[in-house]
């Protein structure tokens, strides 16, 4: 049989709604496809492969019910070339095609090689076209417009374009409910026990999928990092059981949410956060439906208002911003690197074996479950290789790697940019870092941990307290006349001068025997 049309779905762009699957049309050969490419391009953990390959297959299964035309390489298939272009390329002489459509990718990557792809195409004839996923609430280019020639781009401006463009959480066309955009403030507390914790969700039963999954990506020898228990997974691979789990956040999550958003406790991986972010960043959910969800929920509950609006924020404001950030800067986004670090990560980073009560459990948490929550990720571990000068690369390559809901466009923006401020303070307008302080009030980390969160030096000082200080001593010139962090230079000049040598001579030590905390 001959095909007039190939169209490619890429694996994070798993889109029902797409009016590409409105009429069917056996003129039409979709293809998906497994590849080493995706899989080697970076050490991706193993729950993210398996996530992957499961959401794709269940969306192919779902097309094919639906009777469209679909060809579905596997990673162990003998025809799969293992690359996009080749495959693409066998496909067009087997079937004959004419015509090759994709959607835009959202790496950049992909997207450069794909247009390289229309190139040869068109040159052999064959008419090529690209289409909006129709999924982001704006186009790609739509932050770079909006700050046209701004130094920074300040998120709380496009989030509030965003709320009137959409109606979103609005009395009137121009004025947000209460009177006010943003109610962060409101939005910093540490768990204390008093609230009960959300049930767990309960994930369905996909047992010998993810092993049939697990199995074949071994023989396939795709290197992974991280574990996996097929038995009890808990990553949503297709709509249905993601529109639940959104519906489950919405009743017993939201009303919590905005509150202790940003806090850490060891008995829960969770707390009050949705853990949708995979399942949106592959388009299983549409950003508008969950914020309308949401907002619905909160409409019929009336629960405090500041937990809707942190969490539309997230998804409004946070999530497009961040894409805009991406295509406004990529390719040089991806070289930044403003304080010029150097230094590796530690290797306790893919085992999680320290000392320190925080990033053991951050990192070990990341390892078992492929997810750590944002201030997890931003105040624990961010935090801390930022501190210890590491590479920029090398905490965007553990970034995209360690966690399921990691793709590049989200990634990169969020690591060198908010967490490491690579870019110099285009995202961020201050260095997200502190002290082993910040982590005792949003946590329960530092009871009963080897380090003393209290001080600066000594045998068992906190790593954090003398990290601290020497990040903001080395970086005088960089950072002093920043308006935001003004203030803890003259923190720092309250201590005499035997006292700022003993910190920073603890913070050398550290820095020296990294590989020890």
């Amino acid at each position: 049989m001959y095909y007039k049309t190939l169209r490619l779905v890429l694996g994070d762009q798993l889109n029902a709604k797409h009016t590409w699957f409105e009429q069917k049309d056996d003129s039409v050969l979709y293809v998906m496809m497994e590849m080493r490419q995706e899989t080697d391009y970076a050490l991706h953990h193993v729950q993210k492969v398996v996530a992957f390959f499961a959401a794709m297959r269940q969306f192919a299964a779902d097309l094919k019910q639906q009777g469209h035309q679909v060809f579905y390489f596997k990673i162990l298939d003998a025809e799969n070339r293992q690359n996009l272009e080749k495959n693409v390329s066998f496909l067009i002489e087997k079937y004959k095609i004419k015509k090759f459509e994709y959607l835009l990718p959202d790496e950049y990557r992909l997207d450069v090689q794909l247009e390289s792809l229309s190139k040869q195409l068109e040159a052999q004839q064959i008419e090529v076209s690209s289409y909006d996923t129709e999924h982001f609430l704006t186009s790609r280019h739509f932050l770079s417009d909006f700050f046209e020639g701004k130094k920074t781009y300040l998120m709380e401006f496009f989030y509030r374009t965003l709320r009137k463009k959409y109606q979103v959480l609005m009395q009137d066309s121009d004025k947000p409910l209460f009177e006010k955009w943003n109610f962060d403030a409101e939005n910093r507390k540490a768990y204390n026990g008093k609230v009960a914790l959300p049930p767990a969700f309960h994930f369905q039963n996909k047992t010998i999928i993810y092993t049939e999954i697990l199995t074949e990506i071994q023989q396939a020898g795709v290197q992974t990092l991280g574990k996996i228990d097929p038995a009890h997974f808990e990553w949503t691979t297709d709509r249905t059981e993601s529109l639940l789990l959104l519906d489950h956040f919405c009743k017993y999550s939201l009303p919590y949410f905005g509150t202790f958003q940003d806090a850490m406790y060891t008995q829960s991986t969770l707390l009050f956060h949705a853990k949708i972010s995979f399942a949106l960043n592959i388009k299983l959910l549409h950003p508008l439906e969950v914020i309308e969800k949401a907002v619905a929920v909160w409409q019929d509950k009336q629960f405090d208002y500041a937990q809707i609006e942190g969490f539309v924020r997230q998804i409004l404001g946070w999530r497009e911003y961040m894409r805009g950030v991406y295509w406004a800067q990529m390719p040089d986004y991806q070289t930044l690197n403003f304080f010029n670090h150097q230094n590796k990560l530690p290797s306790w980073f893919w085992t999680g074996e320290t000392k320190a009560n925080c990033l053991r459990h951050c990192i070990g948490q990341s390892l078992e479950k492929s997810y750590a929550h944002h201030i997890q990720r931003l105040m624990v571990t961010g935090n801390f290789a930022l501190l210890a000068a590491i590479e920029p690369s090398e905490v965007d390559s553990w970034y995209l790697g360690i966690y399921a809901d990691a793709i590049e466009w989200v990634e990169i923006t969020n690591t060198r940019g908010m967490s490491q401020f690579a870019d110099g303070g285009l995202v961020a307008t201050k260095p997200y870092v502190s002290s082993a302080n910040y982590i005792n009030k949003m946590s329960n980390y530092c009871k009963n941990c080897f380090y003393n969160e209290k001080t600066k030096y000594g045998a068992r000082a906190c790593p954090f307290n003398s990290l601290y200080w020497d990040f903001y001593e080395r970086n005088r010139e960089k950072l002093e006349k920043n308006p935001r962090v003004s203030l803890m230079y003259k923190q720092w000049e309250k201590y005499d001068k035997e006292e700022q040598a003993k910190i920073l001579a603890q913070a050398e030590f550290y820095k020296t025997n990294i590989e020890e905390i």
